[in-house]
C-alpha cells in the first residue's frame, strides 16, 4: 500500500483540525484466553480510525496473528504496525510507523534497526510513515524505557521535547508521536503537547497513560490529532466508547461551523 492512503488519512484529520483514535493492540496478550480477541473485537463495535499492532516483546509469528486476527473482524480500519525492532515486522499489514527514537541516543533505535528492516519493507507492499518517536517520562521505568535502553524526556522540559521534535522535523521526518509508554502511570503533559504542536506544522500523535475520557480531551485541547489508547481499553472496555463520542463531537462540530 504505498499509494499513501494511509498517511493521507492522518494528514487529513491534522489538516482540517479534526481528532483521530487509534486503537493499540499488543500481540504479548494472551490471544487464546480470549484477552486480544475480546479488544480487537471492541473495534468492530465501536470503529476506532486506526489499530496499531505492537508491543515490547514480540515475535513476528505473534505480530502475523494479531494483524490476521485484527484484519478479519475489522476489514474496513487501517491496520498499522507499531514495531520495536526489525524482527517485528509483518507483510500483512497495511503500513508501519517507520519510528525513530529521536528521543534517545541508541543508534540502533535512531538508524541501525532501519537498515535491518528497509529491504523487507522494500519488497513489501506496505505504506511506510517516517515517524519520530519521543518517549516521555511518566515517572516510572516503563518497558519501552527498559527495552530501548535510553533516557526518557523529562515530564517538566518542554523545550527540550521542543528541541527534539523541531530536529525530526528538519531531518524530513513526517509525523511526530510523543508517548509515556505502555501502562504509564502519567500521560504526556500537557504543556509539552503544547509546546511541540506550537512548533511544528506535521501531525502529532499522542499516546500512554490515557486511561480516562478526560485525559484523551486535554491531549486533543493540548494539541494532539490522534490519540492512542492502549491499556486503558483492556481495564475498561467503555473508555474506547466514550473517546470516540468525543472525537465525533468535536469533528462534528467542525462540520457545522
Amino acid at each position: 500500500m504505498r499509494s499513501g492512503r494511509i498517511g493521507q488519512k492522518i494528514d487529513y484529520f491534522h489538516l482540517s483540525g479534526k481528532k483521530s483514535v487509534a486503537l493499540l493492540l499488543d500481540p504479548d496478550k494472551d490471544s487464546s484466553g480470549g484477552i486480544l480477541k475480546g479488544i480487537a473485537e471492541t473495534a468492530t463495535v465501536y470503529n476506532p480510525d486506526f489499530i496499531f499492532v505492537g508491543g515490547s516483546l514480540v515475535s513476528t509469528a505473534k505480530v502475523v496473528s494479531c494483524v490476521d486476527l485484527a484484519k478479519s473482524l475489522t476489514k474496513h480500519i487501517p491496520i498499522v504496525l507499531f514495531p520495536g525492532s526489525a524482527m517485528q515486522l509483518a507483510g500483512n499489514a497495511d503500513a508501519v510507523l517507520f519510528l525513530s527514537l529521536i528521543s534517545g541516543r541508541n543508534p540502533d533505535l535512531l538508524i541501525g534497526q532501519h537498515v535491518l528492516a528497509a529491504p523487507s519493507l522494500g519488497r513489501s507492499r506496505m505504506e511506510v510513515l517516517p515517524t519520530g518517536y519521543m518517549l516521555v517520562d511518566s515517572g516510572e521505568i516503563t518497558s519501552v524505557n527498559y527495552i530501548s535502553q535510553t533516557l526518557p524526556l523529562p515530564h517538566n522540559k518542554p523545550d527540550l521535547a521542543v528541541a527534539t521534535a523541531m530536529a525530526g522535523t528538519f531531518l524530513g521526518l513526517r509525523y511526530l508521536y510523543l508517548d509515556a509508554g505502555s501502562g504509564a502511570k502519567r500521560p504526556v503533559p500537557s504543556k509539552i503537547i503544547a509546546a511541540v504542536k506550537e512548533n511544528i506544522q506535521c501531525p502529532l500523535i499522542v499516546g500512554g497513560g490515557i486511561d480516562t475520557a478526560s485525559k484523551a480531551k486535554t491531549a486533543w485541547e493540548s494539541g494532539a490529532d490522534m490519540i492512542v489508547l492502549g491499556n486503558g481499553v483492556e481495564k475498561n472496555p467503555d473508555l474506547l466508547t466514550e473517546v470516540l463520542h468525543l472525537a465525533h463531537s468535536h469533528n462534528l462540530s467542525l462540520n457545522v461551523n
